[in-house]
């Protein structure tokens, strides 16, 4: 897998098809009040939608998957309904990681998974270590997880690990290992469907120069030409990490 490499620090690799997406995914509710359905049945047909991207972003050669299923915020939601994505989740768990197994997919859940409860924690940690050692793609579903709480968070285990820069200043290097994604590539491309035009406190530091891309598409409506029409526009954009469009373009001596 790949390590994480730093936009602000380096000029990161970068090729025609993004190593690394990432998605807030928007739009369940709204998809199924169009249709008359209780929210959970939007809820429902955007795991299956869920489904298709992890599938076709593995046959388009995509190192990394990173989806934002449920904020530190939306426990401000109704009970009820927060109740049903948890039970949804739980059961996502267990019907679909045997098949990411065998389609050599990498499960990784990141957030603070302290208040999800013993199940799900059971059913997180058994997906781990199933799927560890996958390597075709690697999937990550952020729950219960917000931009700030992970800087914070890597802040808080750096210090504990590492008293001492308590009274030294600390750098990228000290501080990206402790932060829920770590160990991957920063974001090529950030998609959120929808209509919505903001980031909601996902990635705060891992979003530094990754490409934007909002869709007025609903989340169960998002399929493999959605997905296409998103990397179409990536492919248009110039990455240029600071240069100018002239450095960019100059040839390598």
């Amino acid at each position: 897998m790949a390590q994480s490499e730093s936009s602000t620090l380096t000029i990161p690799s970068s090729g025609k098809i993004p190593r690394h997406i990432a998605i807030i995914m928007d739009g369940n509710g709204r998809w199924a009040r169009q249709r008359m359905l209780p929210r959970i049945a939007g809820h429902r047909r955007g795991s299956e939608a869920v489904r298709e991207l992890v599938e076709n972003a593995a046959r388009l050669g995509i190192e990394y998957v990173t989806l934002f299923a449920f904020s530190s915020e939306n426990w401000r939601r109704p009970p009820e309904e927060v109740s049903m994505l948890m039970q949804l989740f739980i059961s996502n768990l267990e019907n679909e990681i045997s098949r990411l197994h065998q389609a050599g997919i990498r499960v990784r859940i990141i957030g603070d998974l302290s208040r999800l409860g013993q199940r799900l924690e059971t059913l997180i940690a058994d997906a781990h270590q199933l799927t560890r050692n996958n390597k075709r793609l690697t999937l990550t579903v952020a729950v219960n997880y917000g931009g700030r709480w992970d800087i914070l968070q890597a802040v808080n285990a750096l210090l504990r690990d590492h008293p001492e820069k308590m009274r030294e200043p600390v750098t990228e290097a000290d501080l990206s290992p402790y932060l829920s994604m770590g160990d991957a590539c920063e974001p090529d491309l950030f998609i959120r469907t929808g209509g919505e035009q903001r980031i909601s406190n996902f990635l705060l530091w891992q979003l530094a120069y990754t490409e934007l891309y909002f869709t007025d598409a609903l989340w169960p409506d998002f399929n493999r030409a959605s997905l296409e029409a998103a990397i179409r526009s990536y492919q248009q954009r110039e990455r240029r990490f600071g240069r100018t469009s002239e450095q960019c373009c100059a040839p390598e001596s």
